[in-house]
């Protein structure tokens, strides 16, 4: 049972450090694309493209009717049963997907006349033209979620993590110079979906084609399985759009109660607590797969190990990006210009919640692949009504701070309740000591020199590069010398075995 640990977290690192570096790039390019827009376009213009990207977001997340996810926890498990029949499964999938957001596009060009009076035509007439580019992003989803299900995590990593991100703020640049206008600039940010799209559905028929072989399965799903997609999928896209309007209602409620450029500040601070989630993004990218497999074939003590490795990664890996974040918070918005260090107090909130939310790890993931996705929504639900009366409250009296603190308890809550979940159905909970151990790591190394040095030298762009640099040297030291403690024996081993080739 030892080697097959070992073996388990060589495998999660062999795919979560490729899995890293894209994510990584993913977040850059990110960056990059929120510094183009602030800078090009300002606070207002930005809070106008941030509201409108939010809810194009917001849409996708229903308009794709929890395909990618439905395919992640099914295919797998198709693939473990019944080989041949992943292609029909996956039509069953792709076919949902641009049903149903074909029919969403629709309606909502239809209402935002109604959603957005004449005295916000910028940004209703900016809506309405990225919404026609949501069918392209339902399937490009759900394809590209096939294509992890199916293993191919490297092409997964090139499509979403390289391809779509660098994509976008060439398209932005191209737009912005040439017209200037928010629908435009908009339109120019989804592009990409439509041309990635049509790449990643050639790789997966053509890894359809070598898992089949000889033998060919039905080309059209039964009626067995539409049912069992829609079951699967009808909470899950609750549950995704929920979570899309946990990240995004903010930011439209910042621009409806406050003002575009308030929006424009509190969502530069959000890109950053966006832009730190590549090391979730990147474990959940191979946990995720790997949990409904191993749950399949009720393997659950693998489930769990497999679990509580990812989340002292989880917590070891991505901390200290939060810490600096937290402390450092005005130099980290002055990147984008000026205006926006105001938002310095709310981003340090975000990034505090963000990283007690960590503790729990890919908590939600192992819920959603248990088949619990209806617990998923539920916990969703509640945390949206705490979420939107919360705004309704706070940001009048507050301000930005006040939306920054109604978002962290809402992570943390919706974390506990998944937590509170996972140990009732499935019996799996993490003992405190496994993520305590980590955090302390990342706090010596990264925290207290932070609080140091800002009291020798202030909040300042040096603060933070000596902050950072020395905090890099303490940090590897301290993991060399926990490394059986922190789990880290699977993580060296495949890299030296890759400086080695």
């Amino acid at each position: 049972m030892v080697a097959s640990h070992q073996a388990q977290r060589k495998e999660l690192a062999r795919g979560g450090s490729l899995s890293f570096v894209g994510s990584a790039f993913s977040a850059g390019m990110g960056f990059v694309l929120t510094v183009i827009v602030s800078r090009l376009m300002g606070a207002e213009g930005a809070g106008l493209f941030f509201q409108v990207t939010g809810i194009f977001a917001m849409v996708l997340a229903f308009a794709k009717f929890g395909m990618d996810s439905t395919s992640i926890y099914l295919i797998p498990r198709v693939k473990v049963d019944d080989a041949p029949k992943v292609f029909s499964a996956a039509v069953a999938c792709v076919g949902t997907a641009l049903g149903v957001s074909v029919l969403l596009t629709a309606v909502m060009e239809v209402l935002s006349p109604f959603i957005w009076a004449e005295e916000n035509g910028v940004l209703r007439d900016a809506v309405r033209a990225v919404m026609l580019l949501v069918p392209f992003g339902a399937v490009m989803l759900t394809v590209t979620a096939i294509l992890r299900s199916l293993g191919s995590v490297r092409e997964y990593v090139l499509i979403s993590n390289i391809a779509l991100p660098l994509l976008r703020p060439i398209f932005v640049v191209i737009a912005i110079l040439g017209a200037g206008s928010i629908a435009v600039v908009s339109v120019a940010w989804a592009v990409p979906f439509v041309l990635l799209s049509v790449v990643a559905g050639g790789l997966v028929m053509q890894h359809i084609k070598v898992l089949e072989g000889a033998v060919l399965g039905p080309r059209l799903p039964s009626w067995q399985r539409w049912f069992e997609v829609w079951r699967f999928a009808t909470p899950r896209t609750v549950s995704a759009g929920l979570e899309q309007a946990l990240a995004w209602l903010p930011v439209l409620m910042i621009g409806w109660l406050l003002s575009d450029q308030a929006a424009g500040v509190y969502g530069g601070a959000a890109r950053f607590i966006q832009a730190g989630l590549l090391v979730d993004a990147a474990l959940r990218v191979v946990v995720s797969p790997k949990f409904s497999a191993l749950l399949h074939r009720k393997q659950n003590e693998q489930v769990c190990e497999l679990y509580t490795t990812a989340s002292i990664w989880l917590v070891l890996l991505a901390s200290p990006a939060y810490v600096l974040l937290g402390i450092f918070s005005p130099v980290f918005l002055g990147l984008f210009g000026e205006e926006f260090v105001p938002g310095a107090l709310s981003l340090s909130i975000l990034a505090l919640g963000m990283a007690v939310t960590f503790m729990a790890g890919n908590i939600h993931s192992l819920l959603i692949m248990s088949g619990r996705s209806g617990w998923a929504a539920a916990n969703k639900a509640i945390v949206l009504v705490i979420c939107v009366v919360g705004n309704l409250v706070l940001i009048p009296a507050f301000g930005l701070p006040g939306a920054a603190l109604v978002w962290m308890v809402c992570q943390v809550l919706d974390a506990l309740l998944a937590a509170v979940e996972v140990r009732v159905f499935l019996g799996i909970s993490m003992q405190p000591l496994e993520v305590l151990r980590p955090l302390a790591v990342v706090l010596a190394a990264f925290g207290l020199p932070a609080c140091a040095v800002l009291v020798l030298w202030g909040n300042t762009l040096m603060s933070l590069c000596v902050t950072g640099g020395g905090g890099v040297v303490v940090f590897f030291v301290l993991c060399w010398k926990l490394r059986e403690e922190l789990q880290l024996d699977g993580l060296l081993a495949t890299l030296h075995a890759q400086q080695n080739r």
